[in-house]
């Protein structure tokens, strides 16, 4: 199996939906030419000219609502909003009018729209370029979304969402863009809301999505020293939810641990935690608990950036605490 990059890996998704289906066409600022700012979209337009990989002006509300018309006429626009922080530009056309259709066509219009961003901290890029917003979009009925922490999830499932008759809001992180993976070489889609369990364990669940899913995968190597078997579930996508695996996982270890970047206050780990608690009570051996990111705005600085975000050994802390309760 070869090692691809993320980005590579959502690279080749891009080029195999683009030379499979001619309506599958790309917009958005700097990809043309410059590859985009993440090299996503690197040597596509040289294969499928300007036709198809269109650089648009610096107008997020603007080409947004332009793919939300193409997609209505047949075409499968994939839109790159540079950061997550500027779809708040383009919330009218996602959340008014794409997320709407099915619905205020009784069923009759399809709408298969992709929306590519980035969010997350890394490389200081400060607080208007830094935001985990995924809680935006999930609470938002007619979005599927979707966030990939591995180059071979980030493959499968951008082929999906590409095939998808909805609009799905394809959020990547910019610290997985260089991490390398194994990819099959065989073309292979990933159902969306399928979740993965990326590690087993009978002791406590560590429940996550996106590069938190590193952090709960190096937690749970500290916590194995101590003797806690710690099992890490990777949702992939938040919408549609793998409420089935999410369950199990809980009814099985009893304890339960989510685990995101963003600010803990509204942030989807609450309505997780309500629904493992409302539906598998029973079950647990403790309550759910959450560990977020600081309820603060990212900063410039590197150093501190890093503190406003859940660390490895945090997650292990708070992992063992809840391991040891009713033992």
């Amino acid at each position: 199996m070869p090692e691809l990059l993320y980005r590579e890996a959502l690279r080749r998704a891009l080029d195999e939906e683009m030379a499979r289906d001619p309506h599958v066409f790309l917009l958005g600022e700097t990809i043309a030419e410059r590859g985009g700012s993440f090299k996503v979209t690197e040597g596509l337009l040289a294969r499928y000219g300007p036709g198809r990989v269109i650089d648009t002006p610096i107008a997020e509300a603007s080409f947004t609502g332009m793919a939300v018309g193409a997609a209505l006429i047949g075409c499968r626009p994939v839109v790159e909003l540079l950061f997550i922080d500027f779809a708040l530009l383009a919330m009218d056309p996602i959340v008014n009018q794409a997320a709407k259709i099915k619905f205020i066509s009784g069923g009759r219009r399809r709408l298969p729209l992709v929306i590519r961003t980035q969010g997350g901290v890394g490389e200081g890029l400060a607080a208007q370029h830094s935001q985990s917003l995924e809680a935006l979009f999930y609470h938002i009925p007619g979005l599927k979304v979707v966030m990939p922490s591995t180059p071979a999830d980030a493959y499968g499932l951008l082929k999906s969402a590409i095939r998808d008759d909805h609009p799905v809001v394809f959020i990547e992180h910019k610290r997985l863009y260089a991490l390398s993976g194994p990819v099959p070489e065989e073309e292979a889609l990933l159902p969306l809301g399928k979740a993965d369990c990326k590690r087993r364990g009978n002791d406590v669940t560590l429940v996550s999505w996106s590069f938190m899913v590193h952090r709960c995968l190096a937690a749970a190597g500290l916590l194995e020293r101590r003797g806690i078997e710690a099992e890490v579930l990777d949702l992939r996508s938040l919408v549609p939810l793998d409420r089935e695996a999410l369950l199990a996982s809980a009814r099985r270890t009893g304890r339960v641990l989510i685990v995101h970047e963003a600010v803990r206050r509204g942030g989807v780990g609450g309505d997780l935690a309500a629904t493992i608690m409302e539906e598998a009570w029973s079950d647990l051996a403790a309550p759910v608990r959450r560990l977020a990111g600081r309820n603060t705005p990212i900063p410039y600085s590197r150093s501190i950036e890093e503190v406003c975000i859940p660390t490895v050994e945090e997650i292990a802390a708070a992992a063992a605490e809840l391991a040891a309760i009713g033992r």
